[in-house]
């Protein structure tokens, strides 16, 4: 078998993810700075407050998105319409996804910042190995403020049409994709933290 150096892996990888990404964009009818002015209201506020840190993040027209089920740490069947009511943040990640990993604490600390009754991060794994395996790992990286929440079936991402993780989602509180972020961010920053603020004023 042919062996791959590390650094051309990572060129791969980085391939993927822009290939996914621009997938997504001709989906949604972007990826052309003319879409920009045709983008209004809410979604135009959105996109303008997406910069540094999440300057990767697309907003887009409210998308109705198909149901998505998994479980939570207790093992109770849930779905996405549980968090109708809130802003979220839904991450996709999985603990062999070194992004997924090096991103998490920051997740953690945009919920323990900025979780409320009109917010959450909802962070789902994807983990096939099952729901033990994702609790090891937020216990290691102590993200002691996010919910666990996992779907062994893999399912999520085909629904979510997330081709590459990390993938994020926004969903406004009525359930509905507002954007989405292809890759890691730092959750954290000040400009992700703007970001969140611009969409609870807008949605």
């Amino acid at each position: 078998m042919v062996q791959m150096k590390p650094k051309l892996i990572a060129m791969l990888a980085g391939a993927a993810l822009l290939a996914a990404g621009a997938v997504y964009l001709i989906g949604r009818g972007g990826g052309n700075p003319d879409d920009e002015a045709a983008l209004s209201g809410s979604a135009a506020a959105l996109d303008a407050a997406a910069t540094g840190e999440v300057a990767n993040f697309r907003a887009g027209a409210p998308l109705a998105l198909p149901e998505v089920r998994f479980v939570d740490g207790e093992g109770r069947d849930r779905t996405l319409a549980d968090f109708r009511g809130k802003l979220v943040l839904l991450n996709l990640w999985a603990t062999w996804c070194a992004p997924c990993r090096e991103e998490m604490p920051a997740l953690d600390a945009l919920q323990a910042e900025m979780g409320s009754e009109r917010f959450e991060v909802v962070a789902l794994s994807v983990e096939r190995n099952g729901l033990e395996l994702a609790r090891a790992f937020l216990k290691e990286v102590g993200a002691a403020h996010l919910g666990l929440y996992t779907d062994t079936s893999g399912k999520a991402n085909f629904t979510l049409k997330a081709f590459g993780l990390p993938t994020t989602l926004l969903l406004s509180p009525e359930g509905e994709e507002i954007g989405r972020m292809v890759g890691p961010a730092h959750w954290d920053s000040e400009d992700a933290k703007a970001l969140i603020e611009a969409a609870l004023a807008a949605y």
